[in-house]
């Protein structure tokens, strides 16, 4: 992708799955990467797995002190901020019903609190220097309906809501973007669902499989880089045609 080398580039979430693959993808690009996450064992490992890296931050997403000061860190690493890859989320699958308050907070607080403290730090510093651009994770789940998925389900329509806002008010410094996956194949989508669950849903979705996470970090890269300097304030699904139709079609 034209424009991303020597690009300073965070991942929130980069320990593992979607996170760590992205971080792989933007290093051979050329670019200068730092990994953020809350698990210390997770951020240790991913060194290891990608020693081109330019460092790990430890920090929860969800906590505004937290987040100052990774952005402290952040600035001892590399001096600054052009990409921003806001992709830390958690989901908890259980009935409407069955959700406890705390459940509740505990998805927004990551999903859509994460968000906004990352992105409007990251903003700041994109505006003080020559812009950038903030790819926020959103989800399919943000369009449409899903049973068992109401908390995570709202926290992805408000990172929706809000890309499109921050979109608007930080142009034409910032581009902001949210990709809306459907069905990925990732250590949290294997812990929810058995494989008779999986198989259940690839027999519904139009290609008939999960999302690799290779193919969600090719998103990333392509829409951070110079190849789409036109795209800002959209919300781009990947979904193997998911969403394509109604209910006659599923």
């Amino acid at each position: 992708m034209r424009g991303l080398k020597n690009k300073r580039v965070l991942i929130t979430g980069g320990a593992r799955g979607i996170g760590a693959m992205t971080a792989a993808r933007f290093l051979e690009e050329g670019a200068r990467v730092v990994v953020l996450d809350r698990d210390e064992a997770g951020c240790r490992r991913i060194k290891q797995e990608l020693p081109a890296l330019m460092g790990t931050i430890v920090a929860d997403v969800a906590n505004p002190q937290s987040v100052g000061d990774a952005f402290d860190q952040l600035n001892d690493l590399c001096q600054g901020l052009d990409i921003l890859i806001n992709n830390a989320g958690i989901s908890i699958r259980h009935s409407f019903m069955d959700v406890t308050a705390q459940e509740w907070q505990q998805v927004m607080d990551v999903n859509l609190n994460g968000v906004f403290f990352m992105a409007q730090h990251a903003a700041r510093h994109m505006l003080d220097d020559k812009g950038g651009v903030i790819i926020n994770m959103g989800s399919t789940n943000g369009f449409v309906g899903h049973p068992f998925y109401a908390d995570y389900n709202a926290s992805k329509a408000g990172v929706i809501e809000l890309t499109r806002t921050m979109a608007l008010e930080l142009a034409p410094a910032i581009r902001v973007i949210a990709v809306c996956p459907g069905y990925v194949l990732t250590p949290m989508q294997e812990a929810e669902y058995t494989p008779e669950m999986m198989q259940a849903v690839n027999s519904k979705i139009p290609l008939k499989r999960h999302a690799k996470t290779e193919e969600i970090a090719a998103l990333f890269a392509f829409l951070a880089s110079d190849e789409a300097p036109y795209i800002t304030g959209q919300c781009i699904m990947i979904d193997g045609g998911e969403t394509a139709g109604g209910l006659a079609s599923r």
